[in-house]
């Protein structure tokens, strides 16, 4: 063995002759993590805060898999069930495309998911080398392998099914929507897309900061759908500017992928204040370029010395760090950004990665804590956070200890700008307006199972956040995929003529022939 194996802590492949290594010396091999950007310079813009592997490092760190015997646990935790074996020993052999085709042929956003997914409970947190160091960092080697075949080969090449003469809509370009309109216009349908944000992209370009996931990967994938013949037809707000109803006439499918963007309130005195913002309205004012915003958002957000952010999960992290982005650049190095969240670290739901970025950013951290009040001046702003002290009590219904109040432990900090990240209910206007379409939890669609993703109306289909609630890019995606099947299973079925043909026979005149 310690004629292929190098000492402990060394990284250089020249050291390893990787095929000659078995079972144990690849596990034994060190973790290498992907270089990050300082963090005094990475608080100075928005860009990724991964520097990525280079090809040396990517070799190395994809020959710790120790390529585990069927089912493999890294598979079984991708909610995709990407064959990341498969993928890593291409990566060792430097076959980097034909890695990133194997997560293609599972994953719609394998860029995406390499970088925004939690894989540290998913496939890394399955990982059997973590039982002797760290994981194999997957989500890393995932992003790596696709960014170089976008880099050097480009977005494959895909053979399209005959053109079928139907028509889909598609509401909503998040991942869900984005991954729904690939799979069908793969198996040959029309595919036209309807987004209420600027651009297409949802969750990935208007809730997912710049320095965890850059704009431009979507803007190719935009690009390269539209190069398919998908149509985005942005500024639209389905239920608003255009009934659902219209698109279930005009269409012979419809594929509902709105998410559920609509940030839950704190329903305390002061909310309305100025300076007291949604986490979803701050973050794209902060992270985004004005001219991709509504008229009624081309302006920053305000920036103050004091900030202060609510939550605990991942959102609460993208607005912590926008924040100190935003005082940064502005010159207020003396600018104090602080979470505040009602029970300890060890509850909180969001990445442990983020949490750290932060802490290495200079966010502060105030555990224990609800607010219970926002307290502003004469002129309506915001000023002053009141907060009370709590104490965990017994586990609640989602199994962390329930934060109990402490009584006569109120106490106020200054407060300049509030930003509310409570977490995301569905958007209620498209349920509102279809009462025969039947609903759950706080207007969640109801659909068949996930394997389907059909609603109670014929040809209507739903997948990702808008039926589970708020969750994972990976857990949307994959609902999409199964949704697609479904849809193109239903779609081939039908018998009658192609809506459009219909609509276009009703309103076409000279078609019609005169009575004798």
């Amino acid at each position: 063995m310690n004629d292929v194996f190098p000492k402990r802590g060394s990284h250089d492949p020249a050291l390893l002759n990787l095929h000659e290594l078995d079972r144990y010396e690849r596990a034994q091999i060190p973790a290498g993590p992907p270089p990050k950007q300082d963090p005094l310079k990475r608080v100075l813009n928005f860009q990724e805060v991964f520097l990525g592997y280079d090809e040396e490092q990517a070799v190395v760190e994809a020959a710790r898999c120790i390529h585990c015997p069927s089912p493999e646990p890294c598979i079984l935790g991708c909610p995709l069930h990407n064959d990341i074996p498969t993928a890593m020993l291409l990566i060792e052999e430097r076959r980097f495309a034909e890695a990133a085709d194997v997560f293609r042929a599972t994953s719609n956003m394998p860029e995406v998911c390499g970088r925004i997914c939690p894989q540290e409970i998913l496939c890394e947190g399955s990982c059997t080398v973590a039982g002797y160091d760290r994981a194999v960092n997957i989500g890393k080697l995932e992003a790596y392998c696709t960014d170089w075949q976008r880099h050097h080969k480009g977005l494959p090449h895909y053979q399209i099914a005959p053109p079928s003469g139907r028509r889909v809509a598609i509401v909503g370009s998040g991942p869900a929507g984005m991954s729904a309109a690939e799979e069908l216009m793969r198996d040959g349908h029309e595919i036209v897309v309807y987004e209420e944000w600027p651009k297409p992209g949802g969750l990935n370009v208007y809730g997912i900061p710049g320095f965890k996931l850059i704009k431009q990967i979507i803007a190719e994938k935009v690009t390269w759908l539209e190069q398919y013949g998908v149509q985005f037809i942005c500024n639209t707000r389905v239920g608003t500017d255009i009934a659902l109803q219209t698109l279930l006439d005009e269409y012979d499918a419809v594929f509902l992928g709105i998410g559920a963007p609509i940030g839950n309130k704190a329903k305390l005195p002061g909310e309305d204040l100025k300076g007291v913002y949604q986490a979803t309205e701050f973050l794209v004012r902060a992270n985004l370029p004005l001219e991709d915003l509504p008229a009624r958002m081309r302006a920053r957000p305000e920036i103050a010395k004091h900030m202060a952010v609510i939550g605990g999960g991942d959102t609460s992290m993208d607005c912590v760090r926008s924040s100190i982005r935003l005082q940064r650049q502005s010159g207020m190095n003396d600018g104090v950004v602080t979470d505040y969240y009602r029970r300890t670290e060890h509850e909180m739901p969001g990445r442990a990665e983020e949490r750290m970025h932060a802490k290495q950013e200079g966010v502060q951290f105030e555990f224990l804590v609800a607010p219970v009040a926002f307290h502003g001046d004469e002129a309506g702003h915001v000023r002053e956070l009141e907060l009370q002290r709590m104490a965990l009590g017994a586990p609640d219904a989602s199994g962390r200890r329930s934060p109990q109040p402490v009584e006569g432990s109120n106490f106020r900090v200054p407060a300049d700008v509030v930003v509310l990240a409570l977490g995301y209910s569905p958007d209620p206007e498209i349920g509102n307006t279809m009462p025969n379409l039947e609903k759950g939890w706080k207007g969640l669609f109801k659909v068949e199972t996930e394997f389907t993703g059909a609603t109670n109306i014929p040809g209507l289909y739903a997948a990702g956040d808008d039926v589970r609630g708020a969750d994972l890019v990976v857990t949307a995606v994959a609902a999409a995929r199964h949704a697609a099947r479904a849809m193109d299973k239903y779609l081939r079925a039908l018998e009658t003529p192609p809506k459009h043909e219909r609509v276009a026979l009703k309103t076409d005149t000279s078609l019609l022939v005169p009575a004798e």
